[in-house]
C-alpha cells in the first residue's frame, strides 16, 4: 500500500474527538420538544447551530433566531456538565504531537463552544482551530477544510480528516482530503479514498499515512445520471436526501434532469462544487473545475447541455440530456400490443432530439476531449431486446458506447432497470403491472469503463404513498466510474 506523505490531520469535534455527538443530539430534542428520528438526522447531524434552527423555524413558527439562543444555551450547558474524549482520541492526538505532524480543529460549532472543548482537550494540541464562525459556508461545504489548510500552509490531498458524520466527510472530501471516518450515531459507508472504522482506539500515524488515498484525479471519475423528479419535491426533505445520495455514492459529476430550476445551483451552493443550468429542467453540478459551457443556456423542457470539466490535468466534456416521455414505447408494447416496426416509427420526436443533442456535442467536441453524455432518454435500448430502439442506435452510430452495457453485456442477468424503483403497477389504478426498462443512460467516447451500475437507496415504498421514501425520486440513478489513465 502507498504511503501518504502526511502533512496534517484534520480532526472534527463534536462525535470525534469528544463524545457531543449525543449532547447535541440531545440538545435539539429539548428545544424541538419531541424524539427524534433517523429521517431528522441530515438536518441535525454535523450541521451547525444556525442550520438547524433554520429547520426548527421551518417545522414551528419560532422566528430562527429565538431557536438558536436556545440550542446555543441547551448545548453549551451540557458540555459543561461534562466532556468525554471519544476512545484512542489523545492517544492519537499524542502521538502525531510526537512525530511532529500539525493537527487541526475543524467544527460547524461555533467558536464559543469549541474554545470550551480545547480547554478540555488542551488547546496546545492545536495548531489550527476553524469554527462555523470562521468561514462563509460551513460544513458540507468544503470551505473549512481549506481553511484549516490554508492555515497550516499544506495541500489537502497530502491531509486526513478524522469524522463522523456524512456531512462531514462530504466536506473533507470535497476539499480533497483521504477521509477516516469513525461513525458516531448514524452510519458512513467505505468509498474509494475513504476508509471507515469503528474508533480512533489503535490507530496510529503510521496507519494514517498507509490509508487508501482520497481518489485522484488521474484514476476515476464517477459520473451519475440522475433524474430528480419534479426536483424532487414528492419526497419530504428532498434536497438533504439529495445530498446523502451524492455524498455517500461518492460521484465526481452528476447529470441532472428535472432540476426545477434551481436544483443544480442549490446541490452545488451546499457541496462546495461547481455547476452550469439549462433552462428550468437540465443541470450539471461537478467537484471539478468547469472551464466551459455548452448547449443554449435557455433550452426547453427537453433537449441537453454540456460543460467542460478540467480533472487534473485533462479535460472531460459532460453533456445531460432529457427527452420526450410521449409516446412511450414500453406501454404502446405492452399495454397496446404494437409490433416493432410501428414502436420504431413513434420514436421520430425523441430521435430528432437525440440528434439535435449529437449535432451540439459534435459541434463543441475536441479530439483530444472525451465525451460523455448523460440522461433520460425515455425510451429503451436497442442493445436489451427484440426492438431496435433507434434513439440509443443514433448515439451508437454516433460513436457514443454504452457504459452500463460494456460493464453487462448481458441484459437478461443485468437488466439494469432504471424505470421505475416506485411504480410496481400502472398508476391509472388498472392494476395492470408497469412495464419495467432501461432509459437511463451513460454513453460516452473515449473513455475506459471501471464499473457501472444502477443506485436506489433505502426501500422506496410505491407510488403514491412516497413522502418519506429515502430514496426522492422516481427513477433509478446510473453511476459509472470511468478511468482516465492513458
Amino acid at each position: 500500500m502507498t504511503e501518504l506523505p502526511l502533512q496534517a490531520v484534520l480532526f472534527d469535534m463534536d462525535g470525534t474527538l469528544v463524545d457531543t455527538e449525543r449532547l447535541w443530539w440531545e440538545a435539539v430534542e429539548q428545544v424541538a420538544g419531541r424524539t427524534l428520528t433517523e429521517a431528522d438526522e441530515p438536518e441535525v447531524l454535523g450541521r451547525p447551530v444556525e442550520y438547524t434552527a433554520s429547520w426548527l423555524a421551518a417545522a414551528t413558527g419560532t422566528p430562527a433566531a429565538d431557536l438558536a439562543e436556545l440550542l446555543h444555551r441547551e448545548f453549551a450547558d451540557r458540555v459543561r456538565a461534562g466532556i468525554v474524549p471519544r476512545p484512542g482520541a489523545l492517544d492519537l492526538l499524542d502521538a502525531l504531537a510526537r512525530e511532529g505532524i500539525p493537527a487541526a480543529l475543524v467544527t460547524a460549532s461555533p467558536r464559543t463552544v469549541a474554545d470550551t472543548v480545547l480547554e478540555a482537550l488542551g488547546a496546545s494540541r492545536f495548531a489550527v482551530s476553524v469554527t462555523a464562525d470562521d468561514t462563509d459556508r460551513t460544513k458540507p461545504a468544503p470551505d473549512p477544510y481549506l481553511a484549516a489548510c490554508r492555515a497550516l500552509g499544506v495541500d489537502p490531498a497530502a491531509c486526513v480528516a478524522v469524522e463522523d458524520t456524512r456531512t462531514g466527510v462530504s466536506s473533507a472530501e470535497a476539499a480533497g482530503c483521504t477521509v477516516l471516518a469513525v461513525p458516531s450515531l448514524a452510519p458512513i459507508e467505505p468509498a474509494p479514498g475513504r476508509t471507515v472504522l469503528a474508533s480512533l482506539e489503535g490507530v496510529t500515524p503510521e496507519r494514517l499515512r498507509t490509508l487508501p488515498r482520497h481518489t485522484l484525479p488521474s484514476d476515476e471519475l464517477r459520473v451519475m445520471s440522475w433524474n430528480l423528479w419534479f426536483g424532487g419535491t414528492k419526497v419530504h426533505d428532498h434536497r438533504a436526501k439529495q445530498l446523502k445520495v451524492i455524498a455517500e455514492t461518492g460521484v465526481d459529476v452528476v447529470g441532472l434532469q428535472e432540476t426545477y430550476g434551481t436544483a443544480a445551483q442549490e446541490l452545488a451552493d451546499a457541496l462546495g462544487w461547481y455547476h452550469h443550468r439549462a433552462g428550468e429542467n437540465l443541470g450539471i453540478i461537478s467537484r471539478h473545475p468547469i472551464t466551459a459551457r455548452f448547449g443554449d443556456p435557455a433550452v426547453g423542457f427537453y433537449g441537453a447541455a454540456g460543460v467542460r470539466i478540467r480533472v487534473g490535468d485533462r479535460h472531460v466534456d459532460i453533456w445531460t440530456a432529457h427527452l420526450d416521455y410521449t409516446p412511450y414505447g414500453p406501454y404502446e408494447s405492452a399495454f397496446d400490443g404494437l409490433p416493432a416496426a410501428q414502436l420504431i416509427a413513434h420514436e421520430e420526436v425523441r430521435l430528432g432530439q437525440l440528434r439535435d443533442a449529437l449535432g451540439r456535442i459534435a459541434e463543441a467536441a475536441d479530439p483530444a476531449v472525451p465525451v460523455v453524455l448523460v440522461g433520460d432518454f425515455n425510451s429503451p435500448s436497442h442493445l436489451d431486446g427484440d426492438v431496435e430502439w433507434p434513439v440509443t442506435k443514433a448515439a451508437e452510430e454516433a460513436g457514443l458506447r454504452d457504459s452500463y452495457r460494456e460493464a453487462h453485456p448481458d441484459p437478461v442477468t443485468h437488466p439494469g432497470h432504471t424505470w421505475s424503483p416506485i411504480h410496481a403497477v400502472h398508476e391509472d389504478g388498472s392494476g395492470r403491472p408497469e412495464p419495467q426498462d432501461r432509459i437511463d443512460f451513460v454513453l460516452h467516447r473515449g473513455l475506459g469503463v471501471l464499473h457501472s451500475e444502477t443506485y436506489v437507496c433505502g426501500r422506496p415504498r410505491p407510488w403514491p404513498d412516497v413522502e418519506d421514501n429515502d430514496w426522492p425520486s422516481d427513477h433509478a440513478a446510473v453511476i459509472t466510474g470511468f478511468s482516465l489513465r492513458e
